[in-house]
């Protein structure tokens, strides 16, 4: 029989990691951020706030030089630094940012990261549990494909709040008179910005949803809107 002892304690490590992955973030995005003030973003943002009956949406710039958007934990969203100059180049459109604050706007909503930490504890249970079983039967590679099954459920897990993220970011931009063709046209950018076509690797072993996938999933909601 499983010992629960372990198990409680793998799911405390997990809940004090992530509270102070939390802690940690806050200050490095408090030390390196100011509110993003943009003449050609805002109007495209207050059409965003008055969609959802708001008076403003706050963004920040977060200074580093690598292309990202995200929601913290607290609920502020997050344009890098180095996403913000690829706007202000012309490389990409104030409509098509607005699609990705949009998507963090989702994030934000639908309570991702807050459930992301229930996520991360119970997975981090799974996995005490997995190789406390496995050592039993394949005591070498047991702890390797307890690892293994729970990067699949937590990669599984990411991409499933990408997708929800992606139809909150697509009902908002429609609702705002913006459109989903930013949104479509900024996944494309994004994959030759970043690099990121997913190689030679399954979807179901990435975090992020492949970029035909995303598109093809807002391309049915369009069409179902449509109809």
């Amino acid at each position: 029989m499983i010992k629960l002892t372990p198990i409680l304690l793998a799911v405390l490590y997990a809940l004090a990691t992530y509270r102070f992955s939390v802690w940690r973030t806050h200050r490095e995005l408090d030390a390196k951020s100011t509110e993003l003030v943009d003449p050609q973003l805002r109007p495209l943002l207050d059409r965003l706030a008055a969609a959802l009956e708001l008076d403003r949406i706050p963004v920040y710039i977060y200074e580093i030089d690598p292309v990202n958007g995200l929601a913290a934990p607290d609920g502020r969203i997050f344009i890098t630094r180095g996403f913000y100059l690829r706007m202000r180049s012309g490389e990409i459109t104030p409509e098509e940012m607005s699609s990705v604050i949009a998507h963090e706007m989702g994030h934000v909503a639908l309570g991702h990261a807050k459930r992301r930490m229930g996520d991360f504890a119970g997975q981090n249970a799974l996995r005490t549990v997995l190789m406390m079983v496995f050592a039993r039967y394949v005591p070498f590679v047991g702890p390797m494909i307890a690892n293994m099954l729970t990067s699949l459920l937590a990669s599984g897990l990411s991409r499933s709040d990408e997708y929800e993220a992606d139809a909150y970011a697509a009902a908002l931009l429609a609702k705002a008179g913006i459109g989903i063709k930013p949104q479509i046209s900024m996944f494309r950018k994004l994959e030759e910005i970043t690099g990121a076509r997913g190689g030679l690797a399954p979807a179901w072993l990435m975090s992020h949803p492949k970029t035909e996938d995303r598109i093809s999933a807002l391309q049915k909601l369009e069409a179902r809107w449509q109809r």
